[in-house]
């Protein structure tokens, strides 16, 4: 039984045969794509669980797929590049990606982090209690992966979703980046704090002004709280 289906999109070929050898090894199903387009296209066909997408690509571009397929989906995204500057990792999560790995990676690490996006995915999705909170406006649903904010559904990556559902769960704590990195993410990242203050950034983009009850606020030289008025 396939523990899931994964989009692997390079176009270099080896690597991606080496994640298809290394992926199905544990278990899971995998489609190959070697451009940008082609890639669009089969995501939309094919329904798969998570993308590894490259960033060089031939056609469309890595930051041109994952806008095309924010667009219509929270479908988790791993990017993979070659290009280790900030700024890139910043745009990648600024479009809606999940994470962020520079080539070359070591496929121990690429299989811990699909492992921990999917099962924080799939144990939301079975269990039969409903993962929820809910304040003035504002209502963050982990089973459904849906955040309303005034009953209008607002589109959220993952990732987005369960930094602001951790924050939430836990009123006028604060956190510093790093444990936010260890609890949200689940797993050892490899990246910089950075990450953390890109996904603030985006969701105070759908959150502020919301409420006077309740804010994302910074702790500064600390890191973030979600506060609650009491």
């Amino acid at each position: 039984m396939s523990l899931g289906r994964i989009l692997v999109v390079d176009d270099d070929k080896n690597i991606c045969e080496l994640l298809r050898l290394y992926l199905e090894k544990e278990g899971y199903s995998i489609i190959l794509s070697h451009d940008g387009e082609e890639a669009v296209v089969k995501f939309g066909a094919l329904k798969p669980d998570l993308v590894l997408l490259d960033v060089m690509l031939p056609g469309l571009d890595g930051w041109q797929v994952c806008r095309e397929i924010r667009k219509k989906s929270n479908t988790p995204i791993i990017m993979l590049t070659a290009k280790g500057e900030t700024f890139d990792k910043v745009l990648g999560l600024e479009l809606g990606a999940d994470d962020y790995i520079v080539k070359p990676f070591d496929t121990k690490e690429i299989i811990a982090r699909i492992k921990a996006v999917l099962r924080r995915v799939g144990t939301s999705n079975t269990k039969s209690e409903v993962k929820e909170v809910q304040y003035d406006k504002l209502v963050v649903n982990m089973t459904r992966y849906e955040l309303k904010v005034n009953d209008k559904v607002i589109d959220t990556p993952p990732k987005e979703l369960e930094l602001l559902f951790h924050l939430a769960s836990n009123p006028n704590r604060v956190y510093t980046r790093d444990q936010l990195l260890d609890e949200v993410w689940g797993f050892e990242y490899y990246g910089d704090s950075r990450t953390i203050d890109v996904h603030v950034k985006r969701l105070r983009e759908k959150l502020e002004g919301v409420s006077d009850q309740w804010a994302l606020k910074t702790v500064w030289g600390v890191g973030y709280k979600f506060e609650v008025n009491e």
